[in-house]
């Protein structure tokens, strides 16, 4: 037996997110029927994050267990020559045993991507969430500034999400603007449930100048969902990476 990891990346347009449900297509659920069906044996994959419907990954990590005989490196080539093209294994390799994408030490990255002009662009439309009124880059980098560190991040919890500490580190922020498109960076040791999208919803209220950029920190203070912006759209939102220490 041995355990084996995999770097995944997948447009999540056509899923119901990660994780399996029973009413629904799920990246997880489509490595699980091919793995099983590549090795002849069954396959339960175990994530570390379970993005959300409609979210996207570059770099989304899981591991399975397995007896094959088939090195751990050469998986990856069989595998991506089954899954959909809108799923694409980056790596596999042989790693330690009690080696848990979820529950190891480890950083994420998430962009959340912004198409910031006139009229849409149908290139754009699975991949970023489409806002016409002008943004103040800099007052939304201002207000990330509050947002670093070690926080009670209450105010960008999801309702549902069942939690034991709402205490997060987000150890880096940017926003920056390339053209028509904004992209929001943020890294951390660990999210809550929807709480990246809820911080660029605030963002972006905070760039069209509903208020100003130290209403940030007030709406940290308050731990209350309901201080802070909306739910921005699941389809800006990308996992990039997830490094472990």
């Amino acid at each position: 037996m041995k355990r084996v990891g995999l770097i995944v990346a997948y447009d999540g347009t056509n899923y119901c997110g990660w994780q399996i449900q029973p009413n629904g297509v799920t990246i997880q659920g489509v490595l699980n029927d091919t793995l099983s069906q590549l090795l002849g044996e069954k396959i339960e994959v175990m994530g570390a994050s379970r993005t959300d419907a409609g979210v996207h990954a570059l770099g989304n990590v899981c591991v399975f267990d397995t007896n094959a005989r088939m090195p751990a490196d050469k998986i990856s080539f069989a595998l991506n020559q089954f899954l959909p093209e809108d799923i694409r294994i980056q790596l596999s390799e042989e790693v330690e045993p009690d080696f848990h994408p979820r529950y190891c030490d480890s950083e994420k990255t998430y962009e959340y991507r912004i198409l910031n002009r006139k009229f849409p662009v149908p290139t754009e439309r699975l991949y970023t969430y489409f806002y016409h009124y002008h943004l103040d880059v800099e007052k939304m980098r201002e207000a990330t500034s509050y947002l670093i560190g070690q926080h009670d991040f209450a105010s960008f919890c999801g309702s549902g999400a069942q939690v034991k500490s709402t205490i997060r580190t987000i150890t880096s922020m940017s926003v920056e603007r390339d053209g028509d498109i904004i992209t929001i960076r943020i890294s951390g040791t660990g999210f809550l449930y929807n709480m990246v999208r809820i911080i660029s919803g605030t963002l972006i209220e905070i760039g069209n100048g509903q208020y100003p950029p130290e209403r940030m920190k007030d709406i940290l203070d308050a731990c209350d969902r309901e201080a802070a912006g909306p739910t921005a759209p699941a389809k800006g939102l990308t996992l990039m990476g997830i490094r472990y220490e």
